[in-house]
């Protein structure tokens, strides 16, 4: 049987404030900090997971917080949404939360008959709260204020605005065994039927929107998941067939991945599995610790007086 692309697998972005943006994750939305590790290019920036438990493929968000970073821009050839599955009947817990904690939000709408609650990140950046109308299995991180009746469960859908989707869509569908599942105006949905949750590319065709400015509040790029290192290779060889330039594979520590930027500008990332979180920190201690890739461990004692301290 033929590899198959599994989903999402994590979702990367860029911040401000490292503290600013670990409070929003940890307290405000109740994900789990997985890591805190930094930057491999760039060793004096941290580089922040969050997600459920364990860093479950499909619900990992990371950031690059850079103090001084300027604002980016929505725009063509960028991830302009990231939508999190959440249970029914949550929307009212989140926006009061919001109230709470002084986060921007709109009042819920509905698209592909599914309700959405959309709010921004202390940097901009766009994200969506999505009740699924199919059932997802996922078991969420809770927290004592966020319990699992409203937690996120990971990935819903991801949204990438194009200025014209077809040779983004030829990529989901010729290479990553993606089918277009709905259409609405000039949003085109995408699914893999491979697993249950961070199952869905949206497309949006704006041909007049203007480009995007990648800095702080954007998406840097997603990852699709793949079990392993040999189907890593597989897609890898497939891409190099369509004539583009995928990277070699690099270690990434705790998974393995392939870069490459498909026709409609957005970075692409295809991640494996292994060799996951625990491959440095036990299960109970994950983002309790600096770890550090082996080629910046060298720099612990000054790194770790120069990093802002996070609590």
């Amino acid at each position: 049987m033929e590899p198959r692309i599994l989903g999402l697998h994590h979702v990367t972005a860029i911040a401000g404030n490292a503290q600013r943006n670990h409070t929003f994750y940890t307290k405000v939305l109740g994900l789990r900090f997985l890591k805190k590790t930094v930057n491999f290019d760039d060793p004096g920036t941290y580089h922040f997971y969050f997600g459920d438990e364990t860093g479950s493929a499909g619900t990992i968000l990371t950031f690059f917080p850079w103090e001084h970073i300027t604002t980016g821009r929505r725009g063509l050839g960028q991830a302009t949404e990231i939508g999190y599955s959440v249970p029914a009947g949550s929307f009212d817990f989140w926006m009061q939360r919001f109230e709470q904690h002084g986060v921007t939000y709109n009042k819920p709408s509905e698209k592909f008959g599914e309700r959405y609650l959309t709010f921004l990140d202390p940097d901009g950046l766009k994200l969506e709260l999505i009740e699924s109308k199919t059932a997802d299995p996922r078991t969420p991180w809770t927290t004592a204020e966020v319990g699992a009746a409203v937690a996120t469960k990971g990935f819903h859908t991801v949204t990438l605005t194009l200025a014209s989707i077809k040779p983004t869509a030829a990529i989901l569908t010729d290479v990553f065994g993606y089918t277009l599942l709905e259409q609405h105006v000039n949003r085109y949905r995408y699914a893999t039927d491979t697993v249950q949750g961070a199952a869905y590319i949206d497309l949006v065709e704006v041909p007049g929107e203007a480009r995007s400015v990648t800095a702080g509040g954007s998406v840097h790029h997603i990852a699709f998941r793949v079990k392993d290192d040999e189907a890593e290779v597989y897609f890898r060889n497939k891409l190099l067939e369509k004539g583009l330039q995928p990277t070699p594979q690099i270690d990434r520590d705790y998974f393995h991945s392939v870069y490459f930027r498909e026709p409609g500008g957005v970075l692409f990332e295809i991640a494996t599995e292994n060799p996951g979180f625990t491959v440095d920190e036990p299960l109970a201690e994950l983002g309790t610790h600096l770890m550090l890739p082996k080629q910046h461990e060298k720099l612990r004692a000054r790194l770790e007086t120069s990093l802002p301290p996070i609590g």
